[in-house]
């Protein structure tokens, strides 16, 4: 039955080999392993020198296998398996037997008394390592040459993917950066909305600084033991992560709700995810960052990882975590009776400002006119919200409260553009420092009445005798949207040039129905835009402005 050797294909010829040097099992694991021999072509080889990506289903064993070339009588392997979601276990076994006839089946120059000795040949079957847990885990050995080696991977929780790494030469560098014998991070400065951090160098950086970076992931959730278990937690939250993306991460490849920032040779990028921001940036090879933008009173997670850019391999230093500084109570500036007080605010930071008012009358008025820009309005009486809504021209809000009772207002812009807002408050029974409004701040143009040198304008007026004041200015079609979003709506016409006046005049009338103007600007320019202007005095003196209005000229007629 010799010639029966040469015609049996090699995996199941291996498979026979082992499986007939096998001895009686004393063991449940030595029992799972002849079983696994049994079955050995659903087995995969891992390779040697290579990252592979594994895929496991839960409570299903996976299992890879590796023999290790014949050369020297010891030899030293390593094997990393890096957890890219939950928890695994994974153990390596060893079969002792004879090798030297594996690795000359797999050469093909084997003979009959090679299988004869093999079939011969005593056998002894062992779990030379076994680890349960999330985090990257290395194994080292010596490579014994009359050794199979099956690592087995098994997933209780959920599907899930994990990397290995097997190697036999560890005399040509690493796949993976080195950490320092100390991997921690350390937090040396904390503030209401940075964290700085430092860390030690991996000698990887000083060997191959053009080849290694350090990138740095921020997050309000939890620390993460590896890169693939940082992108794989990103992915769950419903975000399409771009392939290797803290790696290569280049623009192309960002979704709609991720953002890249590029600054200072830093490259950062904001994942928005349903548990909030994961950060992700990328400092070359500096050791010390300080991470700015982050919101006060706030506990982040920090992570380090060293990544080798030729190999897109990396390695993770021991996380750590920072609660950022409380917000500092704001400012407050008392309110008093009947003085305007011009809020700016910066919306970049949406930092807000507050007010304060003690009541000398049980009816007051708050007037608050939008001067540029977008703001909420919050208004306390004693602690307890009495009103709260975003402004839009001029708003006011008459309270009933006791003597005494402390009103504080806080004003915030809802913009990342500068806002700002006029704020006023008086007794209920004070004669208003604003004027009396009509129904509309609108501007009306009438197309027909429209000439090659001539607009004509409407506007409302009140029950109130007032007095309106017109002004126009050439503009160009690219200005228009500039003009009307950075208009200051209570800037008056002594921010105007004299020659852009058109006229003044007073009108009113009792019935409000009846209450409409309007109004012929002649000698201008034909097939021209002009921006029109309409400003409403009241008894103060203090200006109203209409909302804007672009109009263009007739350029035949």
């Amino acid at each position: 039955m010799s010639w029966f050797w040469f015609y049996l294909p090699l995996h199941l010829l291996m498979v026979a080999c082992l499986c007939h040097s096998i001895k009686a099992p004393t063991t449940s694991s030595q029992q799972s392993f002849k079983t696994d021999l049994f079955n050995f072509y659903h087995s995969l080889i891992l390779a040697d020198g290579k990252e592979t990506t594994i895929h496991l289903l839960k409570d299903i064993p996976k299992r890879y296998y590796f023999v290790l070339e014949e050369g020297r009588a010891l030899a030293p392997f390593t094997v990393t398996v890096t957890p890219c979601d939950v928890p695994i276990e994974w153990s390596i076994l060893v079969h002792k037997s004879s090798a030297s006839f594996l690795g000359k089946a797999a050469r093909g120059d084997h003979d009959t008394q090679d299988v004869s000795k093999s079939q011969k040949a005593p056998s002894m079957v062992s779990t030379i390592f076994n680890y349960k847990g999330n985090s990257v885990e290395t194994y080292m050995g010596m490579s014994s040459h009359s050794a199979l080696y099956v690592v087995e991977f098994l997933s209780t929780e959920r599907d899930t993917h994990i990397t290995v790494y097997l190697t036999t030469d560890t005399t040509s560098g690493h796949l993976y950066p080195e950490l320092p014998m100390d991997p921690r991070i350390d937090v040396i400065g904390i503030g209401h909305t940075t964290v700085t951090l430092t860390w030690k160098h991996s000698p990887s950086v000083l060997q191959h600084r053009e080849n290694i970076q350090y990138c740095l992931l921020v997050n309000e959730k939890h620390n993460y033991k590896s890169l693939c278990a940082a992108e794989t937690a990103i992915r769950s939250s419903g975000m399409k992560l771009a392939p290797a993306l803290a790696l290569s991460l280049s623009p192309y490849l960002l979704e709609p709700q991720q953002v890249m920032i590029l600054s200072n040779s830093e490259l950062s990028i904001i994942n928005r995810v349903s548990s909030g921001e994961v950060r992700q940036i990328c400092m070359g090879t500096k050791n010390t960052y300080t991470v700015p933008n982050l919101s006060p009173s706030t506990q982040y997670y920090f992570d380090v990882f060293v990544v080798n850019l030729l190999t897109n391999a990396s390695a993770a230093y021991t996380g750590t975590f920072a609660r950022t500084l409380d917000e500092p109570e704001p400012k407050v500036t008392e309110l008093k009776d009947g003085k305007v007080i011009q809020v700016v605010l910066d919306g970049k930071k949406q930092k807000s400002y507050s007010l304060q008012y003690q009541a000398r009358h049980k009816k007051i008025q708050f007037t608050f006119q939008l001067c540029r820009g977008q703001v909420r309005v919050h208004i306390t009486k004693n602690g307890k919200t009495v009103a709260s809504e975003n402004i839009s021209g001029l708003r006011y809000f008459s309270l009933k409260g006791k003597l005494l009772d402390t009103y504080l207002v806080q004003v915030r812009s809802t913009e990342e553009t500068n806002s700002s807002v006029k704020v006023q408050v008086s007794p209920h029974f004070h004669k208003p420092l604003f004027p009396l409004l009509p129904e509309s701040l609108k501007i009306k143009s009438f197309s027909k009445l429209r000439t090659c040198n001539s607009v004509t304008i409407a506007w409302l007026g009140t029950q109130e005798e007032s007095k309106y004041c017109v002004y126009k200015k050439k503009i160009e079609e690219d200005q228009i949207w500039m003009e009307l979003r950075n208009a200051d709506r209570c800037s008056g016409p002594e921010s105007r040039h004299k020659s852009e006046k058109v006229l003044c005049k007073y009108f009113y009338d009792i019935n409000l129905q009846r209450a409409v103007t309007t109004e012929t600007i002649k000698g201008l320019d034909a097939g021209t835009l002009y921006l029109f202007d309409v400003y409403l005095f009241g008894p103060s003196g203090i200006p109203v402005r209409y909302h804007s209005k672009v109009v263009k000229t007739r350029k035949k007629c």
